[in-house]
């Protein structure tokens, strides 16, 4: 066997451990939720009272014209589930580095990797069923699908990879803080903006000029508005892609910002 042959071995044996890895730590993270159920509870229990507040409470005195409330915010109400959702991962690192659990994880013969990824695919498969119970509540209320199937599994397949994207920006927070506490503190005020200045609940043309520049152009508005159009069955493929560009880009940036952090935490 030659030296390239060789090294394309090795390289294609460590990716193949990497994700046995990642998939083993994903596994210990969900198992750790169904052992503590209180924290799907309380995952789903905000957005189900951000439904019904905004369904029946401030819903009637928002009016868009030409769409019904209740399809105007359940994509809203997706997007914001997963950003706020996304905050565990974050939360349950910094937790985890003061527990002492990533070193112990270092001292295995693992991927370093593995944690990161496992941690942020568990909390991915969360999403999942965080969404599908927000779906059937967006039902229950009124919520329908306008565009096809097909598209609105499109918006919900980005939507889950835009909150696997912010997982990666929390991450990076709960690896650069000392306490879970700390970690909570410095990154509800990042996302509050991002979900609230943004079109997840009303139209940005009813904010203030100086606040629209912001609102319209960040992503959570870029993403809520290509997921609603989706649903309504007007989407360009301009707004798919420029959604998922901020969503690749968000990864690119705060991945590799987390990884650097992750070694400096188990040097």
């Amino acid at each position: 066997m030659t030296e390239t042959a060789e090294i394309t071995l090795h390289k294609r044996i460590g990716l193949g451990w990497a994700i046995a890895d990642s998939v083993a730590v994903a596994k210990r993270y969900l198992i750790a939720y169904i052992r503590v159920p209180e924290l799907i509870v309380f995952t789903t229990v905000q957005p189900i009272m951000f439904v019904l507040l905004f369904r029946y409470v401030f819903g009637g005195a928002i009016q868009i014209p030409g769409v019904s409330y209740v399809d105007y915010l359940m994509p809203g109400i997706f997007v914001q589930t997963v950003v706020f959702g996304s905050a565990g991962t974050g939360i349950g690192l910094a937790e985890d580095s003061a527990k002492g659990l990533i070193e112990r994880f270092r001292s295995l013969p693992m991927a370093r990797s593995a944690v990161l990824v496992g941690r942020t695919l568990a909390d991915l498969i969360r999403n999942v069923f965080v969404v599908a119970l927000m779906l059937l509540v967006g039902f229950l209320v009124g919520f329908r699908i306008h565009g096809g199937v097909a598209a609105f599994a499109l918006a919900m397949v980005m939507v889950l990879l835009f909150g696997y994207a912010i997982s990666w920006m929390t991450a990076n927070i709960g690896l650069r803080t000392s306490t879970a506490e700390a970690t909570q503190a410095a990154i509800f005020p990042m996302l509050f903006p991002l979900t609230f200045a943004s079109s997840a609940f009303v139209p940005v043309d009813s904010m203030p000029a100086w606040l629209q520049v912001f609102a319209r152009n960040q992503p959570v508005t870029v993403m809520v508005n290509a997921a609603r159009n989706l649903s309504l069955g007007t989407a360009t493929s301009g707004e798919v892609i420029k959604a998922l560009l901020w969503t690749v880009a968000i990864v690119a940036v705060f991945a590799p910002l987390a990884v650097r952090a992750y070694r400096r935490k188990t040097v």
